[in-house]
């Protein structure tokens, strides 16, 4: 079974249906950390339906959703269309590892469920971009499974990084040790971790305001 699987709907869009399990969860954390305006870019944006259903209900917020996948684009644009919100803006192309990105600043960026399913390489190019990007104290937002010091927090999460790797030797559920190196190399604050259902965790790492 593919581990990204979405199905299309009436509107033109994809529809996946874990996006609809965990949107609630990860909205109430995006309430307490996001700044209260400002764009929001979100990184490999998906379907189109974290996106839309955020900015319904953080309308001061403007959004800027993403993503490498043609077919994913096309689905973000009719979800946005079907939504009626009025501040998300059209998709951009986004490959993090292809320099530059389409967009020379941010007041936070969300990446929902990505780092696990590409390789490292990806991880390390998400944060440096994140870093350019970003204001002092701007909010890197990432949410998935992860483990913490080495070791899987649940079974499920076990089987599931053998089923990644089993596709893709590149590809695996990060280790928390692993990401706070390279977010501390780049210049962001260590991680608040959020619990979240379903053996899932927010991270949210924010940008080192200079001293001195």
């Amino acid at each position: 079974m593919p581990f990204f699987d979405p199905q299309p709907v009436p509107h033109g869009g994809l529809h996946a249906a874990a996006t609809e399990r965990n949107r609630d969860p990860i909205l109430e954390v995006l309430r307490a950390v996001l700044p209260p305006t400002g764009l929001v870019l979100e990184i490999a944006s998906g379907t189109g339906q974290h996106v839309t259903y955020f900015a319904r209900a953080l309308p001061a917020l403007r959004w800027q959703p993403s993503d490498a996948s043609a077919p994913h684009l096309e689905s973000i644009r009719a979800w946005s269309a079907a939504s009626g919100a009025d501040n998300i803006a059209s998709p951009l192309p986004l490959d993090v590892e292809r320099a530059p990105w389409p967009v020379a600043h941010a007041d936070a960026i969300l990446n929902i469920n990505m780092i696990h399913i590409a390789p490292w390489s990806a991880a390390e190019a998400l944060f440096q971009g994140a870093a350019r990007l970003l204001p002092a104290a701007g909010v890197l937002y990432l949410y998935g499974p992860f483990k913490r010091d080495g070791q899987h927090t649940s079974p499920s999460n076990e089987r599931f990084d053998e089923r990644l790797r089993g596709e893709d030797a590149r590809w695996g559920v990060r280790d928390l040790d692993e990401l706070a190196v390279l977010a501390t190399s780049v210049g962001f604050e260590p991680a608040e971790i959020v619990t979240m259902p379903a053996n899932n965790l927010s991270l949210v790492y924010r940008r080192k305001t200079p001293t001195g």
